[in-house]
């Protein structure tokens, strides 16, 4: 038995030391995670110029959407403008979501996070699976079809070429 345990002792001490160490090691956080930001700040800090840029076309987006609402093109249903809409010609986020839960990518992303219109916010949930509902419908996106023709007709707008005061 004293063969044993002279034998052993070593095996067992480096095992209980290097049990401690990690204790130790655990406790005082040395291989936690660390917390970096997303994101820098300086990130959003943009030139005086940049910001009279996007001044300039968020000014244009409102007007462009006047003009689409005034020809009965546009309705949106989240604070501001809908950029995807406007650029793509117009449509109706309201109709969309009533008619099928399906909305633009704009107003999937506003309505997520909490930008909805207050007659639409009130009926927003989440399901189970913590899904976005609309009265009980799964909102979705629309499908890869819409979506593609939704492009190509910005295309066309916002292309030279197809301008009328081009030719």
């Amino acid at each position: 038995m004293r063969r044993f345990i002279r034998r052993r002792w070593k095996p067992a001490a480096f095992g209980t030391g290097m049990l401690a160490v990690g204790y130790l090691l655990g406790a005082v956080g040395a291989f936690d995670a660390r917390q970096l930001p997303a994101q820098d700040a300086d990130q959003f800090s943009v030139t005086s110029d940049t910001a009279d840029k996007i001044y300039a076309a968020d000014r244009a987006l409102r007007e462009a959407a006047d003009a689409l609402r005034g020809e009965g093109k546009y309705e949106a249903i989240t604070d501001g403008v809908n950029a995807f809409l406007v650029l793509g010609g117009g449509g109706n986020a309201r109709e969309d979501l009533e008619n099928g839960a399906a909305v633009d990518p704009e107003t999937y992303a506003a309505l997520y996070s909490g930008q909805a219109i207050p007659e639409i916010a009130d009926y927003l949930d989440y399901d189970d699976q913590n899904r976005l509902t609309y009265n009980g419908q799964v909102v979705r996106m629309y499908p890869k079809s819409r979506l593609r023709r939704i492009y190509a007709e910005r295309l066309k707008l916002v292309d030279d070429a197809f301008r009328p005061d081009a030719f």
